[in-house]
């Protein structure tokens, strides 16, 4: 009984000893931090509670899966040791378990990319009392956002973070682009208002998205990445799933039996079928979104085609306001959202169709706009550095240097500047979802993104893919978004496993950051709509009109519209409570979570590491004289 002598006894804590023999951290994040990647299983609860590591186990070959293709590095090893989830007297014990290999299919593009695009664009495009945007203009966006996604994904893998991250429009960017298009300015415009309101957004993005590139570039992300961590990260990212609950089951009422039954039919299989294996894989788990979709997508359509929703003398295409008869007028809910034959943007849609740049015409620059973006893209970029660090523990490596975090976030701002310019209505970055994927598919591969990511431009070439996906009901949007609101407001707040989450210091921190985020905007929105007012604005776009009528009434125009805009994001006030009190409130940084960046000089001396996250083409060279955006 070794562990019987208190001086052989190994201390408690939840940082690894320093090594005895060898001067180079450990090769593994994951073995560093205690994760265990089940290749062949999903991560149990206990895997997702407070870090605790073991003790050096004894020295095995390295054999992490390989970022390039997802086969694991060391061929020849059949085994590797990895620590138990059962802590022992503050202890792991190591024990042996096949190291499978890691299987590089597609399935992380389905539940993350595609209904992100989708609700941009039935937002941003769809309703006329926002921008009067026509089918055909919808279709066109959702085949840029696609295109734009495969091209910036591409970049990224290559020469950004270099990790298995999909880029594609984030909802980080669509309350603050909701509130630009319910801007007053717009609401008396006549004729298309729909390509006026895209440059407006185009212009602040691409401001912002040069700002973001500055900050990553220039090293700043660097110091400022200093204030991010687990206990900031988790409630900001939390409030951005949780700021469009007003959105969500209201538009799921709109048709009952078919938004409910598709929730319903994604929880069954994302929770009660989860285990259930077809050929080797949990289809049921990884593809609940699609197959929810499929499902009530068909069901909706027999219905439709069956008569369910016609009734005599009720045309669906007619306007609500221009009903007289009574009997049609209560059916006019169920007319314009159950039946799947009301959007013609599949008909409309060419079968060819190439993005250009500057397709609404030339951005217009409003500084007042680009401020509200600029400190948005903030936001992003502490998304990404959670997203960043979360990944890379995912796929068994070392976490990347502040380096290639700068290099990440600055690419992220460039990719945002071609989004700009395609007029996407939103800035690329990161998508959190992403994360969540990796975990459920145990897909680690770059390669596998990057096959996935030409596919996504060649889709983006036939239109009748964007006019396929700009004509989802839109019920069926709302209830797909339901669900996926809830994963990232989860997956923001699963952040804090790597802090303390039972510290009281950072349980009073989280809470007043998730409260304020809801309260504060709040009372901001309240003024969103004057008592006379006459704006035909439904109801869940009523909280993003406040900047014409908030609380800041000065004598600059400008100043009122960005201070009541920015103070209405309940992402933006969870941010600022979080940062400002997680960084003056006094904790040691166990306790905080404080993310451990990997030393550059370490770094370079793993050739492990330098695979992972060395530029291509030998264009590291070019930034190896700037130490703070290399390896």
């Amino acid at each position: 009984m070794s562990n019987s002598d208190p001086k052989n006894r190994p201390k408690h804590g939840p940082w690894l000893p320093a090594p005895e023999s060898s001067p180079l951290p450990p090769s593994s994040w994951a073995k560093r931090t205690g994760f265990r990647p089940k290749f062949s299983g999903e991560t149990n609860a206990s895997d997702s509670g407070q870090i605790s590591l073991p003790t050096k186990p004894r020295e095995q070959p390295d054999n992490q899966p390989d970022l390039e293709d997802g086969r694991g590095r060391a061929a020849a090893t059949k085994t590797a040791i990895t620590p138990s989830p059962a802590a022992v007297n503050g202890t792991e014990t190591a024990v042996p378990t096949e190291n499978k290999i890691i299987r590089s299919h597609w399935s992380i593009w389905v539940p993350a990319l595609p209904f992100d695009v989708r609700f941009i664009d039935s937002h941003s495009t769809r309703h006329s009392s926002c921008n009067g945007g026509s089918y055909e203009d919808t279709s066109k966006v959702v085949s840029t956002v696609l295109f734009i996604s495969g091209v910036t994904t591409l970049l990224h893998a290559s020469f950004g973070s270099r990790l298995p991250l999909i880029q594609g429009p984030s909802f980080v960017f669509l309350a603050p682009a909701l509130a630009i298009i319910n801007s007053s300015e717009f609401q008396g415009l006549n004729g298309n208002s729909f390509k006026h309101i895209m440059k407006k957004l185009q212009g602040a993005i691409i401001i912002a998205s040069t700002f973001q590139a500055l900050l990553g570039y220039s090293g700043l992300m660097s110091v400022v990445s200093r204030l991010i961590n687990p206990v900031v990260v988790a409630p900001t990212i939390a409030a951005v799933g949780l700021s469009f609950y007003s959105y969500g089951f209201p538009m799921v009422g709109t048709c009952l039996e078919i938004g409910v039954v598709q929730i319903l039919l994604v929880i069954i299989f994302s929770l009660y079928l989860r285990k259930i294996s077809v050929f080797g894989h949990r289809v049921f788990l990884i593809y609940a979104v699609p197959l929810g979709l499929a499902i009530t997508w068909a069901a909706a359509f027999l219905l439709t085609e069956a008569g369910a929703y016609s009734y005599k003398g009720c045309d669906p295409n007619i306007p609500a306001s221009n009903i007289i008869s009574d009997h049609c007028r209560k059916h006019v809910s169920r007319m314009k959202h159950c039946r799947v034959d009301t959007s013609h943007a599949l008909k409309s849609s060419p079968w060819f169709r190439f993005p250009y740049p500057l397709q609404w015409g030339t951005p217009v620059f409003e500084w007042k706009m680009a401020l509200v973006m600029c400190v948005v893209s903030i936001i992003a970029s502490v998304d990404s550095v959670g997203s960043y660090h979360a990944s890379s523990l995912l796929v068994a490596s070392r976490p990347p240097t502040r380096g290639v975090l700068s290099r990440g976030i600055g690419l992220e701002g460039l990719s945002s500047v071609l989004a700009g310019l395609w007029g996407t209505g939103t800035g690329s970055t990161t998508l959190t979802e992403n994360v969540h994927t990796i975990a459920v598919t145990k897909m680690g591969s770059r390669r596998a993104v990057e096959i996935g990511a030409c596919v996504l431009i060649l889709l983006s070439l036939v239109g009748k893919v964007g006019g396929f996906i700009a004509s989802i009901p839109e019920v069926m949007v709302a209830a797909l978004l339901c669900f996926m609101w809830a994963m990232l407001a989860a997956l923001g707040l699963s952040n804090l496993r790597y802090s303390e989450a039972g510290s009281s210091r950072n349980i009073i921190i989280v809470g007043l950051s998730l409260f304020f985020s809801l309260s504060v905007p709040a009372y901001f929105q309240q003024y969103g709509i004057s008592p006379n007012s006459n704006v035909s604005v439904p109801s869940y776009f009523q909280p993003y009109i406040v900047a014409s009528h908030g609380p800041f009434r000065s004598k600059y125009g400008g100043l009122n519209y960005f201070l009541n805009t920015l103070l209405s994001l309940n992402m933006v006030i969870a941010f600022l409570v979080a940062v400002i009190l997680d960084n003056t409130v006094p904790g040691s940084r166990q306790e905080r979570g404080v993310y451990i960046w990997s030393e550059t000089e370490a770094a370079r001396r793993e050739p492990a590491v330098t695979k992972d996250y060395e530029l291509p083409f030998r264009v590291g060279r070019i930034f190896r004289w700037v130490k703070w955006v290399g390896l």
